[in-house]
């Protein structure tokens, strides 16, 4: 990006405003899914409305398409170890919940014990105008605050190497649709 461009100049004002950062998770047809995600923010407030982007490239993107909840767990300075787990490895080829303790929320959406802070939300709404990630509106039917906490924040995880380029495109079934593979 060159000095001065819009994309430049919006990349400058995204990293001031250093967004903490969640790790979402789904779970559909026997498969769970979570990604670290910085894209996520309250919509509304009535009727209550929580918006997360999730990368298309993401293996938690096609297993969220088909999940009717998702757990977004908001992440602590402490949890970066979580958040390198769950940003840098690819649930296509490595199965990220191993050896942590996780149980079944609301809608048979993950939830990650070492996480007190979080919310589960159906899904009510898709919107995918063709970027590298998709807006997942959702209605929040659980949530849980464990205290005060300090946010893990992208400045916190700049260092983090993703495990898909945003430049990847999942796999499609000639429809447009994800496919399974990937």
């Amino acid at each position: 990006m060159k000095a001065g461009t819009v994309d430049a100049e919006l990349a400058a004002i995204v990293a001031a405003l250093d967004p903490p950062l969640t790790v979402v998770t789904a779970a559909a047809g026997g498969r769970r899914a979570g990604c670290l995600v910085g894209f996520h923010s309250q919509s509304s407030i009535a009727p209550g409305r929580y918006c997360v982007w999730l990368s298309v490239a993401n293996h938690t993107y096609r297993v969220a398409l088909l999940a009717s909840h998702l757990a977004v767990h908001f992440l602590a300075a402490a949890d970066l170890k979580l958040a390198e787990r769950f940003g840098t490895l690819t649930g296509d080829r490595t199965d990220k919940f191993a050896g942590l303790a996780a149980r079944s929320g609301p809608g048979g959406a993950p939830l990650l014990d070492q996480c007190p802070n979080w919310l589960v939300a159906r899904r009510v709404a898709l919107l995918q105008e063709g970027g590298d990630h998709a807006c997942m509106i959702t209605e929040p039917v659980a949530a849980r605050c464990g205290g005060d906490f300090r946010p893990l924040r992208m400045s916190d995880a700049r260092h983090l190497v993703p495990g898909h380029d945003s430049a990847d495109r999942p796999e499609t079934d000639g429809a447009g649709r994800p496919g399974t593979g990937g």
